[in-house]
């Protein structure tokens, strides 16, 4: 059978140039009116046929995105409300927890039971990374509900409780303190540990705070928190941007951080009260280098690789206390329990609540938003040990029992 043959029509002229054009219009997929031009009637036909197909094309994708597509537009839509650090943290968790698994999907053909596969191997990580993941992916499906692109929200259903529990740092104690103080004393750590402990900074707040926010010389001296640390693409930038509301406050510091501040300050050539050689605040890479000074000084086991007629060879190594490292014997192993920059501040407010202070003012001086962190913290402290909950308990059942 012959193939029937496609009837082309015959379309309206315009001059060019000296030239002779066959013209048509269209509209394009935002509903624009477009013009199209060939030199024949054949070739301005297939011209309009691609253009169309080209339309249908985007209008079906609009309505139908994929995953990846979608995901890179609600990451655009995010750029205009959080930093560039926690932007680039959603997108590098998206590109491998989302889109490497369902990228490919069109977005209203993903179920409940694709998401849960795609969260199997985020759940076998921290509980932290688990959250984050399940938060992008409920954001991603209720922008695209709210838009009309899905009957329905897969994600809806899915649980917020996953990963590996995270371990929790307990609060340094003072002899771990003083073992901590001992070890970093003259090392370039030792003002921000001073800081930490003693004033309840954030990281973010001691990198960016600066001598004009430092009072040691009035009656009452006190650290003002006006600034904030981050860092992008590895380079710092300090703002007025503070984590919460809440963030901006006065705290009143102990005799021990005035004396530590005060010789820190006589040697200073910078505004900032940590800063590098130059003056300048902290890169991420060189407070990751500044810290260093406390981990290579722990008893926390060590992985190493060596490569052994071209094969690399996994060894573990573990410090003993007061131990020397082998290749330079001026560190002496003098850690032997692990501390993070955060415990520092944990630390700080732990001893607040534990010598009485009323967690109103905790949650003032640590600068919580919000007061449940300040009171999970005060219970902790507070119904742990049950030599001291002796008295309320008998004082509870003393009635019951007589009657």
């Amino acid at each position: 059978m012959a193939k029937k043959k496609e009837c082309v029509p015959q379309y309206g002229t315009v001059t060019r140039k000296g030239t002779q054009y066959y013209r048509t219009r269209i509209f394009d997929a935002d509903g624009k009116r477009v013009s199209l031009y060939a030199l024949t009637c054949e070739e301005l036909y297939q011209k309009e046929q691609e253009a169309r197909r080209q339309v249908e094309d985007i209008i079906f994708r609009r309505a139908n995105p994929t995953v990846a597509e979608y995901c890179e537009k609600w990451l655009l839509m995010q750029s205009a409300k959080v930093s560039a650090a926690t932007l680039r943290g959603y997108t590098i968790n998206m590109n491998n927890y989302i889109v490497k698994p369902l990228g490919h999907m069109y977005l209203s053909d993903v179920t409940a039971d694709d998401i849960r596969l795609a969260l199997v191997p985020v759940s076998k990580k921290s509980a932290g990374l688990y959250n984050t993941v399940n938060m992008l992916f409920k954001c991603i499906f209720y922008s695209a509900e709210r838009s009309e692109l899905l009957d329905y929200n897969p994600s809806a259903g899915i649980s917020a409780k996953g990963g590996k529990p995270a371990k929790k740092k307990e609060a340094l104690t003072d002899e771990q303190v003083k073992q901590l103080l001992d070890t970093v004393k003259g090392l370039p750590p030792y003002v921000f540990i001073m800081i930490g402990l003693y004033s309840g900074l954030r990281r973010e707040e001691a990198l960016a705070l600066q001598w004009d926010c430092v009072f040691l010389d009035v009656p009452t001296p006190y650290i003002s928190v006006k600034r904030a640390w981050r860092a992008e693409h590895n380079r710092p930038v300090i703002s007025t941007t503070l984590k919460t509301k809440a963030a901006k406050r006065d705290i009143p510091i102990p005799q021990c951080l005035v004396d530590c501040l005060r010789e820190a300050k006589k040697a200073s050539i910078s505004p900032y009260v940590i800063a590098d050689s130059k003056g300048q605040p902290l890169s991420y890479s060189q407070f990751q280098r500044v810290w260093q000074y406390v981990i290579v000084r722990s008893t926390k086991e060590r992985t190493y690789y060596k490569y052994v007629n071209g094969q690399s060879i996994k060894y573990t190594v573990t410090p003993t206390p007061g131990g020397s490292q082998k290749n330079n014997p001026k560190i002496v192993y003098s850690l032997d329990f692990e501390v993070t920059p955060h415990q520092l501040r944990h630390t700080y407010i732990t001893n607040l609540l534990y010598f009485g202070v009323d967690p109103k003012t905790v949650q003032y001086l640590a600068g919580h938003e919000n007061s449940k962190t300040t009171m999970d913290i005060y219970a902790k402290i507070k119904y742990n040990k049950p030599e001291e909950l002796l008295e309320t308990v008998n004082a509870a059942f003393q009635q019951v029992s007589s009657s």
